[in-house]
Order: structure tokens, then C-alpha cells, then sequence
């Protein structure tokens, strides 16, 4: 028994001044969600996931040598009603594809307004840079929840945009990204793909190689697929339980 917990004892954490600042702006994230639930604003979850080629064959390239692999960016969003009825984007990570649509959002937030109405659409933020040096008059200040734009691998999500759809965007702080609904959805993606790539993947032989064929397409839409409605209203069940709990907290 020792030798299995000594090593968890040489982990020790340490809070730093910024603890309570991402408190105060997880807490003035929550309070603004609660507000606009309050007000009829539907809840979505707005993200990305990748996906390594990796996950999908099943072969393990982690073998000390470096290779460049392909990786794609899974776009979707979903809620306490599911999926939202929009179709989802799937992009090729490399040197290639590094332009960003600016578009697609104007398209998706046209949709959950005839899908929905108008929709609180909260998205995961990103650690800003200036967490890791302290104020100069050593006072931090809290963080808009709503930066005037957010960057997504491929798509750029404007505040502007939502509002000009009857919408609202939020951004999640860094901290507490589990509190997005949306990544218990990929985990159960990735899973899966993990269980069930074989039944997706053909082969053909000729007099020297052995081919693989993925189904990659439909490996992805039948994994969307399976998380139906039912497992969504159990991930936001969740995850408005621990909402509830912060805002006891904090508060």
C-alpha cells in the first residue's frame, strides 16, 4: 500500500493570486446564465473536439520517433434537447487548412433561432496570457465573460453575431471547462470510436500490401448518433448541479 501512495503525496497544490479571480468570473459566468435562462434563453454548448488518426485505426504511433499524423476537428453543439439540428463540421488539422470561417457561426446561429429561439450559446474560454505574470499595481482584474471575439480552431465566434440573432455568447472560464456540457459529448464520441472502429473498417489485399479502409464519415455520424436525447438531458442534468453548487459557493 505504501508503495502505491508515496507518489501521490509528492503532488502539492499550490494556489496562487488568480484563484480568486477565476472564481469571481466563473461565478459572474453562472450568475449571467442563470439570468438568461431566467429571461427564456435556451442553453447551448457551442465547441470542437479533435480526433487523431490514431483514435480512429487504432495504432499506436507513440513509438519515440516523431511522426506527423493527421488530426481532424469535429465542430457541433448540443443541449438539454440534444443535438442541435445543425450540420456539424469536420476539418483536417494541418499545414493546409489553417484559414478560419467566419461564416459558418452566422449559419449556425441563424439555425438554433428557428431551431430554439433565442439561445444563451456558451463556448469553452481559453487561459489568457496575463495569468502568468502578476499586475503591475498587483491587482488583477476580472475577465469579461464575453470577449469581443472567440477564436475556435476553425471558426470565429463574434458576440455580435449571436446578439444580431437574439442570441447571447458566453464564454466558459478556462478553469472550469467541465462545467460545458459539451465535453462529456466527445468523451462518449471518443469512446465509441474506440469500441466500435472495427466494425467500420474494411480491407483488401493485393500480391505485396494489405489495405485498411476506414469509414471515418459514417464512423462519426453513428457515434453523434448514439449519444441521443436521453444521455444529453443526463450530461446537463450534471452539469447544472454543479452550476448550483458554485453558485452557493462563490456566492
Amino acid at each position: 500500500m505504501p508503495h502505491f501512495a508515496t507518489p501521490l503525496l509528492k503532488n502539492i497544490i499550490i494556489r496562487s493570486q488568480f484563484d480568486s479571480i477565476r472564481r469571481k468570473q466563473c461565478l459572474q459566468y453562472l450568475k449571467t446564465l442563470k439570468s438568461l435562462r431566467y429571461d427564456g434563453f435556451q442553453t447551448v454548448y457551442f465547441g470542437e473536439t479533435d480526433i487523431p488518426e490514431s483514435l480512429v485505426s487504432g495504432e499506436d504511433f507513440d513509438n519515440g520517433n516523431f511522426l506527423q499524423t493527421p488530426t481532424w476537428c469535429i465542430v457541433h453543439a448540443g443541449g438539454s434537447q440534444g443535438w442541435v439540428p445543425w450540420k456539424y463540421r469536420v476539418f483536417l488539422r494541418d499545414e493546409l487548412c489553417t484559414k478560419q470561417e467566419d461564416k459558418l457561426f452566422f449559419e449556425f446561429c441563424d439555425v438554433v433561432r428557428k431551431t430554439y429561439g433565442k439561445c444563451a450559446i456558451v463556448v469553452k474560454g481559453r487561459r489568457q496570457e496575463n495569468e502568468m505574470r502578476p499586475k503591475e499595481d498587483g491587482e488583477a482584474e476580472v475577465q469579461s465573460y464575453a470577449p469581443a471575439v472567440i477564436n475556435l480552431t476553425s471558426i470565429v465566434c463574434c458576440p455580435k453575431v449571436a446578439r444580431f440573432y437574439g442570441h447571447e455568447l458566453l464564454t466558459l472560464p478556462s478553469p472550469y471547462n467541465y462545467l460545458n456540457a459539451l465535453d462529456s459529448a466527445w468523451s462518449s464520441l471518443k469512446w465509441f470510436i474506440i469500441n466500435n472502429r472495427k466494425e467500420f473498417c474494411l480491407q483488401s489485399t493485393d500480391n505485396a500490401y494489405l489495405y485498411q479502409y476506414i469509414l471515418f464519415s459514417d464512423l462519426i455520424s453513428k457515434g453523434i448518433e448514439r449519444i441521443n436525447l436521453s444521455k444529453w438531458k443526463t450530461i446537463v442534468k450534471k452539469v447544472q448541479r454543479w452550476e448550483n453548487y458554485y453558485l452557493g459557493k462563490f456566492s
